[in-house]
């Protein structure tokens, strides 16, 4: 039985060996993979309160009216709103609709009104979400805390060490990648053992050398150590807060936070996985995902259809090798079924610049003639009009081949693998010229 833990888990492990190499060669594979849950803002706020961490006083709002109740709740006239997306720059974005800025001071529940009205409902654009930008959906609004020093720190997984590291630093409540470019000695690692633990003595140094005042030394270490503990009871990758804050009344705050976890935990935190928003992630690779289909979708117009992540990725390869370009990562896993296939095919067509599909499987759990006969449905079904370069090796090779020269479908059955890549980029290139001179895909393919 396919098992898509186990696929996800060697796609991410493939990505994370080889990023460097992956930059160049796919570089929005790199930037689009994200195999971490994210929580937004607001959720991570309520987390922190559940662990006896300190945060501002706040509350989430879906509406402008709920977002006037909640400011008027705070009982303060020194506030701050925060559009609630999954993205990074939100300070510095702007919305589908000119207004500028996803967080904003705002000084009465009637401002907060106001700007959830203009937020709630539109796109905001940052550096991180394209020109597409993303959907805000609701408004965390929080009372304004001042900060006498702010830090930074971060728990995460370490794949050098195999283990936690906490890294932090005094110059908190900024681009920390600036940071690190710019002044490295600023930032402290922190290796953990995790069979020890954050020890007193090792959150208490953390927090001496960020520069917390003697006063507040005991606090910070609380903190620290209270991270660490929801970074293990929950499966986190990631728990990053920016800043951590001493403020004006001498206490330790978080200011803001960012959590990432492990996907292949979903089964055990069962709570934090219900917190998942799927308007802020891709529709299509959410749509895989419930179909236990693993797919990225990329830039180029070579569609990829493949069982196993390695093979998938050496499958783009050789498509870049050839001179095309992938338009998705798919893996179908072990389980090739004739359901499995068909939603592969109607997620890849679903991008109009497909010219060609690159169909690759290894018959090993399925058998290559059940492969071959469910591409066929498919084809049938969908009425097809791209064409379909089809590479199946394996079980019952032999009888796949005949299956698919017999069908009288429109799918090209080649067993070696470069002859099989140069003719998906071949034939790609020809669709795309007839495209462009407004001719018939069978007339420029000769059927």
């Amino acid at each position: 039985m396919f098992n898509f833990a186990r696929s996800r888990a060697a796609a991410t492990a493939l990505r994370s060996a080889a990023k460097p190499q992956l930059s160049s060669r796919f570089p929005s594979l790199v930037q689009q993979q994200r195999r971490n849950l994210s929580i937004h803002e607001y959720l991570s706020a309520d987390l922190l309160r559940k662990y006896g961490i300190q945060v501002p006083k706040g509350a989430n709002a879906f509406s402008a009216a709920e977002a006037e109740k909640i400011a008027k709740e705070i009982g303060n006239d020194d506030m701050v709103i925060k559009a609630q997306v999954l993205a990074g720059g939100r300070g510095k974005g702007s919305f589908d609709n000119g207004l500028k800025g996803g967080v904003r001071v705002i000084y009465s529940p009637t401002e907060a009104k106001m700007f959830a009205e203009q937020m709630i409902g539109h796109k905001l654009i940052t550096k991180q979400t394209g020109a597409a930008g993303r959907l805000c959906n609701s408004v965390y609004i929080c009372e304004r805390k001042f900060a006498r020093r702010e830090f930074y720190l971060a728990v995460l997984m370490d794949r050098g060490s195999q283990g936690p590291v906490i890294v932090s630093s005094s110059q908190g409540g900024m681009d920390i990648e600036g940071v690190a470019k710019e002044n490295p000695e600023a930032i402290i690692t922190t290796y953990i053992d995790i069979n020890v633990g954050v020890t007193d003595e090792i959150a208490r140094d953390i927090a001496t050398k960020l520069g917390f005042s003697e006063q507040c030394i005991e606090d910070a270490k609380d903190t620290i150590q209270k991270l660490y503990k929801i970074f293990l009871e929950k499966d986190a990758t990631q728990i990053e807060i920016n800043p951590l804050s001493e403020t004006s009344d001498h206490k330790v705050m978080c200011m803001d936070a960012k959590f990432g976890f492990d996907d292949n935990a979903d089964y055990r935190q069962k709570e934090v996985f219900e917190w998942r928003d799927t308007t802020q992630e891709d529709a299509e690779e959410v749509r895989a995902a419930e179909s236990g289909l693993n797919f990225i979708k990329l830039d180029g117009d070579i569609g990829c259809l493949v069982n196993g992540a390695g093979l998938a990725m050496a499958t783009m390869d050789i498509i870049k090798l050839n001179g095309g370009q992938p338009a998705n990562f798919l893996d179908v896993g072990g389980g090739a079924t004739p359901a499995a296939i068909k939603e592969a095919f109607e997620l890849i067509t679903s991008d109009p610049k497909v010219t060609a599909i690159f169909v690759n499987i290894f018959g090993g759990i399925v058998r290559c003639d059940a492969i071959a006969q469910g591409l066929i449905n498919t084809v049938q079904s969908m009425n097809l009009k791209i064409p379909i370069i089809a590479r199946l090796q394996g079980t019952n090779m032999e009888q796949a081949h005949k299956l698919i020269n017999e069908s009288g479908m429109k799918i090209f059955s080649i067993d070696d693998l470069q002859s099989a890549a140069e003719r998906s980029v071949q034939l790609s290139k020809v669709v795309k010229m007839a495209r462009e001179i407004d001719v018939g895909v069978e007339f420029s393919l000769g059927i």
